[in-house]
């Protein structure tokens, strides 16, 4: 019996020391609420928003032109806009997910010769995304030709010849694997330096160090450089599983994904310092790790297409930097890397990190005073 009531015991303490934490009630309670409110309004499978190009090289090219406008009415497409005339340039400069391109005497023309080809372009860095194109496409070409030939069944008198561009055999690998470095990443680097940083505080420490006759900048620092070493350190292990293990190519230059790792750790890191500041021991930390990491997963693109969000949360994935880590590992290792783009998306993972340490160090400031 009186194993029971110490056990007992234990119990309530337990829940009496977190939940007197107005912050860790929040974090069970509130925040919970929140995320699955967004995620269920934000969040979908399908595949959606998708930017089709058709290229008209005959005005008179009827049946092709009912393909596009039954494409866009299915409202799984959307119109590409470019400025690019070329169906493979408009692909590789991003400006749209799959191109029609017909023959060059017209698709309509050759449909009436019995013989009819229609090349289909498709961006295949998203797998997932690239098999729904492939798949929505040739369900509405041929309701479309059965229509206006007015053909009951097939077969049809045309020949797809789809060229698929970066994942030619459309490996989920190739998609995933890049998401899965930028999660270890993430996790490696905010989660420790999170934990790491409240552990002094928990243990009372870190204010020793604080006021020690060393800047605070240099206590900060020196508890925050180290798990950004250990980050990058652990990032040519991973790409060598990639490689490796997964085949994944690596088309781009490796002094480029340096770059947008050390861009990506830094903010990793620069944001777990940031979290610290509001945590006042180590469950909280972890919760909140948790609640941080959980959003930023699910806004990245790496489970959910961000065309298939809302255009009222389209910003979000803006601010999320495991979006454009993803987006610059696919575009270094699987496209070969695009100046701009690379600069583009480096210049804002720095940016964040910028933003945190300075937001980091006005809380120290503050806390600590």
């Amino acid at each position: 019996m009186n194993r029971y009531s110490t056990l007992l015991g234990f119990i309530k303490k337990e829940l009496v020391q977190t939940l007197r934490d107005r912050r860790m009630r929040s974090l069970l309670f509130i925040a919970p609420l929140m995320q699955l409110a967004l995620f269920g309004y934000a969040l979908s499978s399908e595949v959606k928003n998708i930017r089709l190009a058709v290229v008209f090289n005959n005005p008179s090219d009827q049946v092709l032109r009912d393909i596009y406008e039954r494409s866009i009415a299915s409202r799984w497409f959307v119109p590409a806009t470019g400025r690019e005339r070329d169906p493979y340039q408009m692909i590789v400069a991003n400006e749209a997910d799959a191109v029609l391109v017909p023959p060059p005497g017209g698709f309509t023309k050759q449909l009436g010769r019995g013989d009819a080809r229609l090349q289909l372009l498709i961006n295949a860095t998203n797998v997932l995304k690239a098999q729904a194109i492939e798949s929505y496409l040739q369900n509405i070409i041929q309701r479309t030709v059965q229509h206006d030939l007015h053909l009951a069944s097939p077969p049809l008198p045309i020949r797809f010849h789809i060229r698929v561009l970066y994942n030619p055999a459309m490996d989920s690998a190739l998609f995933m694997i890049p998401g899965v470095i930028g999660m270890l990443l993430l996790m490696m680097t905010m989660v420790m330096t999170l934990t790491a940083i409240v552990r002094e505080k928990e243990l009372g420490t870190f204010e020793m160090l604080i006021s020690a006759p060393v800047s605070r900048s240099a206590v900060i620092y020196g508890k925050t450089i180290p798990y950004l070493i250990l980050g990058i350190a652990d990032l040519p292990l991973s790409i060598a599983a990639a490689r490796i293990i997964f085949h994944v190519p690596m088309r781009g230059s490796y002094l480029e994904l340096f770059a947008a790792s050390l861009a990506f750790a830094s903010t990793a890191v620069a944001l777990g310092v940031l979290i610290s500041t509001y945590c006042r021991s180590q469950q909280q930390a972890l919760l909140a790790g948790m609640f941080f990491i959980f959003p930023l997963m699910m806004f990245s693109g790496f489970l959910f297409p961000v065309e298939n969000m809302p255009a009222a949360v389209q910003w979000l994935p803006v601010l999320d930097p495991i979006y454009h880590f993803m987006g610059l590992l696919n575009n270094i290792m699987l496209e070969g890397g695009g100046t701009l783009y690379v600069i583009k998306h480096t210049a804002i993972l720095f940016l964040m990190a910028i933003v945190s340490v300075l937001a980091s160090f006005h809380r120290f400031h503050t806390t600590l005073q």
